[in-house]
């Protein structure tokens, strides 16, 4: 797959953008977080939607484990590998097991899911399939979460399903090791 808008590199990102995509690509553990070599190229928009994915994850209401689960599961749905490939990697830290990650391809209806995570991945199928919750599965998922962690639910959910199709749209690669590093002679800062 080319992408579309190719990673931006500190001519292209300024120099708190490339800072930002240096940090969270070690983060990461790949030299080139595509996603955000890419999306910094949009300058201040790409600051505002890290402060506003960060209040979503890691930062929001819901535990880790949960929104791992969601993203997971969207991720899943939409065939999205970059985000894949991350929260795979993410939820091992909030205990998301291989056996579950099978689950959560699965689905809502395998077998071992608790009631609580069963409305959660029946909410987000719903969800991404029809832009909108039922009355039962509304009432389902309210009788596990308050009111602040339905609205955060509906916009983690929606982020994700949007993230995943900014990613196919522009054909963002996935990542590499970060023992490959970007060829590009522009990814270090200009000397002196």
């Amino acid at each position: 797959m080319t992408p579309r808008i190719t990673p931006g590199r500190f001519r292209q990102l300024g120099p708190i953008n490339w800072s930002a995509w240096r940090v969270l690509s070690l983060a990461a553990g790949t030299s080139d977080a595509h996603l955000f070599s890419t999306l910094g190229r949009a300058g201040g928009l790409f600051r505002g939607w890290l402060h506003y994915s960060g209040k979503l994850m890691p930062g929001g209401r819901l535990p880790r484990h949960d929104t791992e689960l969601i993203i997971l599961r969207v991720a899943h749905l939409r065939g999205c590998d970059y985000e894949m490939d991350h929260h795979v990697r993410l939820g091992r830290r909030a205990g998301v097991t291989t056996e579950i990650l099978q689950r959560v391809i699965e689905g809502p209806g395998a077998d071992g899911w608790s009631p609580r995570h069963r409305a959660l991945l029946t909410a987000v199928d719903e969800l991404v399939a029809t832009k909108d919750l039922g009355d039962d599965t509304w009432a389902a998922l309210a009788a596990h979460l308050d009111e602040r962690r339905m609205i955060e639910f509906c916009m983690l959910v929606a982020h994700y399903d949007g993230l995943a199709t900014t990613i196919g749209t522009l054909r963002i690669e996935r990542d590499f090791p970060a023992s490959n590093p970007p060829t590009d002679s522009e990814s270090a800062p200009p000397a002196g």
